[in-house]
């Protein structure tokens, strides 16, 4: 009895491996031959915003250590 439920677990399991393969071939099946053949596929275009740098204002100056804490480094 514990042979024939083995059984029955590997074949739902390969069975659902086989329904999930198909289902990804599906979905991107185009997209992999195009790869196999070399090609590029279809590629989304994006475009993107233009972005304005601004250079950082400095308004700190820089701080300089005491004559008494640069002797006790």
């Amino acid at each position: 009895m514990i042979a024939a439920l083995g059984t029955l677990a590997f074949l739902a399991t390969l069975w659902l491996l086989v329904v999930v393969g198909a289902a990804v071939l599906e979905e991107s099946g185009a997209k992999i031959a195009a790869a196999l053949k070399g090609e590029f596929g279809l590629q989304p275009r994006v475009r993107f915003a233009p972005v304005r740098i601004r250079a950082r204002a400095s308004s700190r100056k820089p701080m300089r250590a005491a004559a008494r804490l640069r002797a006790a480094a």
